[in-house]
This record gives structure tokens, C-alpha cells and sequence, in this order.
């Protein structure tokens, strides 16, 4: 479809490239008429094209530079001449100012408007360049001011008037600045947000493979409207600041959505919150994703594909382990199986599971939600922990009458997971009887592999790992590049042990074995333990050889 030079707006760029189909089109229309926002909010909001997409289409038709973020000044221009709301509402800021001209970054280089505006105020040429809406907002919230600075919304004088609350929280500005906070989250792989209120400011912290990344604060003026808002997302009382609240809510992120589990506690200077970001659309319940070799992913599957047992994964919290229960889940989820779990809380929506929740507060505890499912006929039950003797007393008693049980349990090492439960006062002839295997599993970061730099390991530390300091050995270290924000990491992936419970094993239960001498027969066995598992990664340029140590040490 030819395009009028003359007449170019976004709409017409994006109907002449054919990206979108004629039904999108038409939705997406509709969408901007029943909003009444502008086209390109539209379209990337609803996730149909991607911002860097849409500028590179942009940048093919007008011939216009696009401006990155490290692009951007340092210091604000003209903050005296422009207005922050200005700036948001047209999604424009300015890059430099000379005696001639001034440049500036925008989205839309067909709005005549801001171009005249801009040259009108600062009496100059309007040298334009492109960028994406977000680095856009990132920059203004630096160089002029955060939302609630640039809207005007001041620290109300009485904390306990819960109305006036009401009506801050329903305010466009700080609903804004909610929505911009969960969006930059999902977009830099953040798993948790930590707002954190401190005597001057909001803290703001996402946790980005595992480490706490320091974000821009917002204002100390933001403290009780920015809080109030997520617990009224997350269906919490906004009245109830003394003790700490559980919830969750939903909200869509360029054109997905995203669940949310929110955590308030009081603190000294307000309540602070921690968000967890559950994106189902980043969730992957594939076990060669997770970490898994073919050996170690068949292993896992013999044991979760027998008709009865227990299958147990153990590491510290944050380890990954529901993670693993869910792709095990997935692994069973047929229409000839029914599948249960208990959970508390629960991570993911699974279809074709039947989930539910315990409630300690009115005695549904994950020993009595077990009881209850063995009279809804079950094939497989997921219980989130074994926390207790009773739990684990009902789990090994489901197994010997003919279920498979996949459960958690906080151990160090695969082995420990034996003692634990003979600790829990099982016997150990049931438990020889019904336990298939022990998986036990790390999280580490992943080496970006665009920009990992290769290095010989030194005599020094192929003796510490253990290795003949004669071998040559080459590890990989982070370095840093634009796909990975200089961090020198993308995402991260398990560090595994899988101990399959075999005859050897099933004798040295029975005769209650500690842990080492179940680790010795495990290994005589040529089981691949953490270390191991993290010395094939490392070598393998998938990780740090550093990340391995630090997180099997004492292992």
C-alpha cells in the first residue's frame, strides 16, 4: 500500500508495512476510539508491536537517527522553558541546544505540533531524532522529576484520613507511576520489586537474576499514596498499617499479562512492600530450560512416572524448587491422570490442575488439605513443603496406597533430605518403601553469551576445585555489553544433584544411615553432585566458575 509522504502519520507506516493483519487493525482501532490515547500507546500497550520495532520502521521511513538511552544528557535542557507534562503528554524531551538549533527525541516525527511548539519556545531549528517511548519516561523521571514532583502531589498532613487517601490513590499520577514501576520491572527480567520507604525518599530495588539492583526513589511525598495504591490493586486494606498483608493482583504488560505477589510490613517510616513478578509467559516448564541434561532429565522422569512414590526437591528458599514441581506437573498433566496440589501460596495458575491454598488461620493445613484430597480419587499431588510430622507422616502413607507425591523440603543436600524425614519420625521401612528420588538444586546467573570472555584457569585454582593443577582448563568470565545492560549476566539456570533411591540406598535407610554415608554410597554410585554439576556448566561457558563455589560451599 503506497504512503503519501505529505500525510505520514504512525498509523498509516504501520498499515503500509503489513505487520499487523486486517483484524488487528481493526481491534486495534477500535482500542484507540474507546481509549482515546494515542495510537502508538495503543498498539505497544497491547503488546502487537514492540517499541524498538516500531522506531526501527519509524527510522526506515523518515531516515531519522534513533537516540539510545546512554544518548541522553546528563543534566535537563530548557527545564525552565518546557513543562514535565508537556514532555509526557507528547513523549518528546530534548537531547541538546546550540545557538541554532535545538535537538530532541521523540516518538512520533510526524506531530507537526510538538515540532512547532518546541521551535516556537526555544525561538530555533527542531533537529529531531527517534526513540522508544519507555527510555523516553526513564529520562524524564531523572532530568525533570519523578511523577508525583511533576503532578503536584503533596505529602498529605493527616496519615490516618483513610478518605483522603482513597482519593489520592485514585489519582491519574500516581496510578501512572504504579503501572510505569511494573512495566520497567518486566522489562529489565526483575523478579521481585522492593519498595522500601526510607526518612526522604521511596526506594526503589528490583531483583534481576537473583542480585538487588538499585532503582531511581521516588519522593518522600509518594510514601503513602504509591503503597496505598498496590494494596488497593491487590485487594488489601489500605486502612490496616500495623501489621503486614498478603495478595496478589493482575495487570496487563505490553499486550501480556503478569500476576503479582504483593507483601506489605510496617517499618519505621511507613510500610514497606515486595511485589513478586509471576509472568507466565516467561515461565518455563521444560526441564532442559531449567538446567537439566538428557541423563539427568530421564532419571527425574522414571521417577515421577511411576504409579506411586515420593519425589522430593530440596534447597534453600529461592532455589527454584516449586519451579521444578511445576515442570514435573506439566510432565504428568494428562487427561488420564488427575493432578492436585497444595500450595502455599500458589505460584502459577496451572490448567488441568485442580490448585488450592492453605489456611493455617482456620486449621487447612498442608497435613489436613492432604488428608482431604485422597477422597477426590488423585493420581499425582503436589504438596508445596514438608514442614511438619504430620504432613510427612500423611505424604508417605498416600505413597503406600498407590499416589505420587512430589513435595519440597529445606535441606542442603539431596542425602539430608533422608535424615530429615527420619527426623520427622517416619519410619524408615516405609520410607525405604515409597521414596523414588531426591532431587536437590542452586540457583546461579548465567554468563551472557554475547560478551563472556574465555580465560585459562590458573594452578591455583584447579587445585582448589579439586582438579590436577597440570590440566589445562578454560573458564569464562562476565564482562559486560549492551544485550545484558552491562551486567555481564542473563538470566540464570540449577546447579543439580538427583539422588535415585536404589537398592543400596534402600538398605542404608533401613538401617538409618547419616547423611554421609548415604552421599558415600550416592557417589560410589557415580552420582553428579552440585559441585560437579557447576564444574560441566562452568566449563561450558554457561556460568561462572565463582558462581559455582559460592553456592555449594560447605556442600
Amino acid at each position: 500500500m503506497a504512503v503519501d509522504p505529505a500525510h505520514l502519520t504512525i498509523e498509516s507506516v504501520i498499515e503500509s508495512t503489513g505487520l499487523l493483519s486486517d483484524e488487528a487493525m481493526a481491534r486495534l482501532r477500535l482500542a484507540v476510539q474507546e481509549s482515546g490515547e494515542r495510537f502508538d500507546v495503543v498498539m505497544t500497550r497491547l503488546g502487537l508491536i514492540s517499541e524498538a520495532v516500531l522506531q526501527q520502521k519509524l527510522a526506515a521511513v523518515t531516515g531519522l537517527a534513533i537516540s539510545e538511552l546512554h544518548d541522553f544528557p546528563e543534566n535537563p535542557v530548557g527545564a525552565d522553558m518546557l513543562s514535565t507534562a508537556f514532555l509526557r503528554d507528547n513523549r518528546v524531551i530534548p537531547l541538546s541546544i546550540s545557538d541554532s538549533a535545538v535537538v530532541v527525541a521523540l516518538v512520533d516525527p510526524f506531530d507537526a505540533f510538538v515540532r512547532q511548539s518546541i521551535g516556537f519556545v526555544f525561538a530555533r531549528q527542531v533537529d529531531v531524532r527517534l526513540a522508544r517511548a519507555s527510555d523516553i519516561d526513564v529520562a524524564i523521571d531523572r532530568l525533570y522529576g519523578s511523577v508525583a514532583a511533576s503532578d503536584g502531589i503533596d505529602e498529605f498532613a493527616d496519615d490516618d484520613d483513610i478518605e483522603r487517601l482513597k482519593d489520592l490513590v485514585s489519582d491519574a499520577p500516581v496510578i501512572r507511576a504504579v503501572n510505569r514501576l511494573i512495566a520497567a520491572a518486566s522489562d529489565a527480567r526483575a523478579s521481585d520489586i522492593h519498595i522500601e520507604p526510607t526518612e526522604d525518599r521511596l526506594a526503589i530495588r528490583f531483583r534481576i537474576d537473583g542480585v538487588l539492583q538499585d532503582r531511581e526513589p521516588l519522593p518522600s511525598a509518594m510514601r503513602g499514596p504509591f503503597v496505598s495504591r498496590i494494596k488497593v490493586m491487590a485487594g488489601l486494606n489500605i486502612a490496616e498499617r500495623r501489621l503486614p498483608q498478603d495478595g496478589r493482583l493482575k495487570i496487563a504488560v505490553r499486550g501480556h499479562d503478569i500476576d503479582l505477589r504483593v507483601a506489605t510490613t510496617p517499618a519505621i517510616h511507613g510500610e514497606s512492600v515486595v511485589m513478586r513478578i509471576l509472568d507466565r509467559s516467561k515461565l518455563a516448564l521444560d526441564f532442559v530450560a531449567l538446567g537439566f541434561d538428557p541423563e539427568l532429565t530421564q532419571q527425574l522422569r522414571n521417577a515421577v512416572n511411576r504409579p506411586y512414590g515420593i519425589v522430593l526437591v530440596t534447597g534453600p528458599t529461592g532455589s527454584g524448587k516449586t519451579t521444578t514441581l511445576y515442570a514435573a506437573l506439566a510432565e504428568l498433566n494428562t487427561s488420564s491422570r488427575k493432578l492436585l496440589t497444595v500450595e502455599d501460596p500458589i505460584e502459577y495458575r496451572l490448567p488441568g490442575v485442580i490448585q488450592t491454598q492453605v489456611n493455617p488461620q482456620i486449621g487447612f493445613t498442608f497435613g489436613s488439605a492432604l488428608r482431604s484430597f485422597l477422597r477426590l480419587d488423585p493420581d499425582v499431588m503436589m504438596v508445596g513443603e514438608i514442614r511438619d510430622t504430620e504432613t510427612a507422616q500423611i505424604a508417605v502413607q498416600a505413597a503406600l496406597t498407590g499416589h505420587m507425591i512430589l513435595s519440597t523440603l529445606h535441606t542442603n543436600s539431596a542425602a539430608g533430605a533422608v535424615t530429615r524425614l527420619i527426623d520427622m519420625e517416619v519410619e524408615p521401612f516405609l520410607l525405604s518403601s515409597v521414596l523414588s528420588g531426591i532431587l536437590a538444586q542452586r540457583l546461579v546467573r548465567k554468563l551472557c553469551p554475547s560478551c563472556r570472555e574465555p580465560y585459562s584457569a590458573s594452578p591455583e585454582l584447579l587445585v582448589e576445585l579439586g582438579l590436577s593443577s597440570d590440566e589445562t582448563v578454560t573458564f569464562y568470565r562476565a564482562k559486560g555489553c549492551a544485550s545484558c545492560e552491562g551486567s555481564g549476566y542473563s538470566g540464570r539456570t540449577t546447579l543439580l544433584e538427583f539422588l535415585t533411591i536404589d537398592d543400596r540406598i534402600s538398605k542404608l535407610i533401613l538401617k538409618r544411615a547419616d547423611t554421609r554415608e548415604i552421599a558415600d554410597a550416592a557417589l560410589a554410585a557415580k552420582m553428579r553432585t552440585l559441585r560437579s554439576d557447576g564444574l560441566a556448566k562452568a566449563k561450558s561457558g554457561i556460568i561462572e566458575i565463582e558462581e559455582a563455589v559460592r553456592v555449594t560451599v560447605g556442600d
